[in-house]
C-alpha cells in the first residue's frame, strides 16, 4: 500500500485599529505545508488510521497504537512511529476531550507520564513530527494514549487521525 500525505496549516488574521484619520492594520498570512511520501524515514509515512469516537459521561479509553487498531482497508495497524496526530473535539460537546500520556505504557507524545492537553469543544490539537524519529511507539511499554471525557454530565464526540510509520 502507498500513502502520500500533505498537511497544510493556513492562518489568516487581520488586526485593525480605527483611528481618526486612518486605520492601521497588521495582516498575518501564515502558511505551512508538510508533505510525507510513502516510506518509514524522515518526511515519510506508510500508515493511516482515523475514526470518529464518542465517550459517554466521564468515560475514558486508551487507544493502543501497537496492534489493536484496524484501518479502513481492514489491515491491523502496528505503528512504530507517530508522524502526525489530529484530535478535533466536536463543536456540540459540553465537556473537553482530554488527551494524556498514561503513567504506564504511554506514547511519549507529551514530556512526562500524566501530561496531556484538554481539547475544548470546537477545538483542535495537532502534533506533527516528520523526522525519522517522530514519536516512537513501543509495543507493551509505550503504545497508549488516553482519551477522557472531562466531566460526568454529557457524552463527547471527537475525531482522531493518525499518520505514522511501520518502522
Amino acid at each position: 500500500m502507498a500513502l502520500t500525505t500533505r498537511l497544510s496549516l493556513s492562518l489568516l488574521a487581520a488586526l485593525t485599529n480605527a483611528l481618526d484619520l486612518s486605520t492601521p492594520d497588521d495582516t498575518l498570512n501564515y502558511l505551512k505545508n508538510i508533505e510525507l511520501a510513502t516510506g518509514t524515514s524522515a518526511n515519510q509515512a506508510d500508515m493511516l488510521w482515523h475514526d470518529r469516537r464518542t465517550l459517554t459521561a466521564s468515560a475514558t479509553e486508551d487507544l493502543d497504537f501497537a496492534g489493536s487498531l484496524t484501518n479502513a482497508l481492514g489491515a491491523t495497524q502496528t505503528f512504530a512511529r507517530l508522524k502526525a496526530l489530529v484530535v478535533y473535539a466536536a463543536t456540540g460537546n459540553t465537556n473537553n476531550v482530554n488527551v494524556t500520556r498514561p503513567a504506564s505504557n504511554g506514547v511519549p507524545l507529551f514530556l512526562a507520564a500524566g501530561d496531556g492537553i484538554a481539547v475544548r469543544p470546537g477545538g483542535l490539537f495537532l502534533a506533527v513530527a516528520p523526522d525519522a524519529t517522530a514519536y516512537a511507539v513501543t509495543g507493551s511499554t509505550g503504545d497508549l494514549l488516553t482519551f477522557t471525557n472531562s466531566a460526568g454530565s454529557t457524552s463527547v464526540t471527537y475525531d482522531v487521525i493518525v499518520i505514522g510509520a511501520s518502522a
